[in-house]
């Protein structure tokens, strides 16, 4: 029995753009140009209230909602949804945010009752397999890492690097240090390393890169000193290169009496096949998001767990879980010694701790490395499937999860970074990273994750290709003008900046608020 295709097409690319534009994917209105200020869904009498309690906060002026019903305020969402892109609808090819799969076992691990419903205020007594998991996702992460203890509590990978770089500023201080006010980052860092080190007070001086995309340890020992407290040092690197040198460099660091922390944000590269400790590191975030499969974006709720060496653990943070006299386990809620004292309220993030734990169980030790081993070899693959057509910045090395490629490869086409970025949404993927890391002009980089099947990949590398050779052609306009295809075509980025419209503004003020 065969399908009835007369009058409708159903071939891959069939369609016209403007009749699957403004079919499936409508350009959506806002909340107030659907409904109106001067109507409500549902109608209430006049009441008297006593607002004295407010003081001068009690509301002055009109709340002008837009008045809707249930149905147009559902189906407005929805509408807005279907024109996300996810993981769940594509590749998603970031490179050094780790947009992987998070298998739905975790999901629904989460959700189990005793994980889903606890509350940080229960007695220990009610909550023993909830701290129980608190232990084993301690244990493994520092087994992982060959490190004497962890932090859960951090909510994001930033949050951790704070911690990790609070028990380096501790420990100087215990040791009558507290002079080292410096704190070394590379130039190719993840700016979250300057911005936590400045925050505490250190002054950051950078360390520049090798032309291969590597910290040279010479570079380090010139820069070490007297007054430097740390290094801020990602590995593998946001260039996505394993740092040859990171033993030689963690070394130095600590024969010149200062402390080593790895921004472990790549840590996806190298779970299961290297141990950071073993490497010199004396603290290192890990983001759940990133290797343990946990949802990513959004703001939150996120994890961000530091590990801490034999040097900082008697630094570590409060709330920590330990063995207690009657066998149990307890929540040990106060600082001692020269513990920093709790860096945020309660205990961390719960679903974070299930989903992690789930991945790390289901997968086992061997699995681990697999999909680490599984992440370099595509991102390996992509960079040999696109190195003739697009510039490959530091060829001397093997791509670890990510590739980075430059725009030199569009060199004369009139193309940009931009442009070609812009063209990839046209053909149905979410752009690379775009501009970063900075010490590359014009960067692409792009990660695959262990996630995508090789058949994933050859369609986004042969998409890819084809867009590079119309780079090369003579229609600038199918890049200059992209997209063409999305509900929304592209801004003007100075103006944007510049004049942001944070506010709808009824249409009648409108001209009003634009001369001012």
């Amino acid at each position: 029995m065969s399908m009835n295709t007369q009058g409708r097409p159903t071939g891959i690319g069939t369609l016209s753009h403007a009749g699957s534009g403004s079919a499936l994917i409508p350009d959506e209105p806002l909340l107030f140009e659907i409904g109106d200020t001067h109507h409500s869904g549902v109608d209430l009498p006049d009441v008297e209230i006593d607002d004295s309690r407010l003081g001068g906060f009690a509301r002055k002026t009109k709340l002008d909602l837009a008045g809707l019903t249930e149905p147009e305020a559902m189906r407005h969402y929805v509408r807005l949804s279907r024109m996300n892109y996810s993981i769940d609808s594509g590749m998603y090819p970031l490179g050094s945010c780790t947009m992987k799969h998070n298998p739905r076992l975790n999901e629904k691990m989460a959700r189990l009752p005793g994980f889903s419903d606890v509350h940080p205020l229960q007695p220990v007594s009610t909550v023993q397999g909830a701290l129980e998991l608190m232990s084993q996702l301690s244990h493994w992460l520092m087994t992982l890492t060959n490190t004497s203890a962890v932090a859960l509590t951090p909510k994001a990978g930033a949050h951790g690097e704070l911690c990790g770089m609070m028990a380096i500023h501790a420990a100087q201080q215990a040791r009558g240090q507290g002079h080292r006010n410096v704190v070394l980052v590379p130039e190719s860092a993840h700016g979250t390393n300057p911005a936590t080190a400045a925050f505490l007070g250190y002054t950051v001086k950078p360390v520049p890169a090798r032309e291969d995309g590597t910290v040279d340890v010479e570079a380090v020992k010139a820069a070490l000193g007297p007054d430097v407290a740390a290094i801020m040092l990602t590995n593998p690197n946001t260039c996505g290169l394993f740092e040859p040198q990171v033993i030689e460099i963690a070394k130095a660091v600590h024969d010149a009496g200062a402390f080593f922390y790895c921004d472990g944000a790549n840590f996806n590269a190298i779970m299961g096949v290297v141990r950071p400790g073993d490497l010199g590191i004396d603290a290192m975030h890990i983001n759940l998001h990133k290797t343990f499969s946990t949802p990513h974006g959004g703001g939150g709720p996120g994890a961000g767990p530091v590990v801490l060496s034999e040097a900082l653990a008697p630094f570590a943070p409060v709330p920590f879980v330990r063995k207690a006299a009657d066998g149990g386990l307890e929540m040990v809620e106060h600082s001692e010694g020269e513990a920093l004292g709790r860096i945020t309220a309660f205990h961390g993030q719960m679903g974070m701790y299930v989903r992690a734990l789930t991945y790390m169980l289901s997968h086992g030790g061997d699995g681990l490395a697999r999909a680490a081993r599984d992440a370099v070899l595509n991102a390996n693959y992509v960079k040999a499937r696109l190195q003739d057509a697009f510039s490959v910045s530091f060829p001397d090395y093997p791509a670890m999860h990510e590739v980075l490629f430059d725009d030199s490869s569009l060199a004369g086409t009139g193309v940009s970074t931009l442009d070609f970025a812009k063209a990839m949404i046209d053909e149905g993927y979410h752009p690379m990273t775009m501009y970063f890391p900075l010490v590359v002009h014009g960067a692409m980089l792009i990660e695959p994750t262990e996630s995508e099947s090789k058949q994933t990949l050859d369609a986004f590398c042969d998409t890819m290709l084809a867009l590079a050779a119309d780079a090369r052609g003579n229609d600038k306009e199918r890049f200059t003008g992209a997209p063409t295809r999305a509900p929304r075509r592209r801004l003007d980025e100075t103006r944007a900046a510049r004049s942001p419209k944070l506010r709808w503004e009824p249409e009648e003020a409108a001209p009003a608020a634009a001369a001012e």
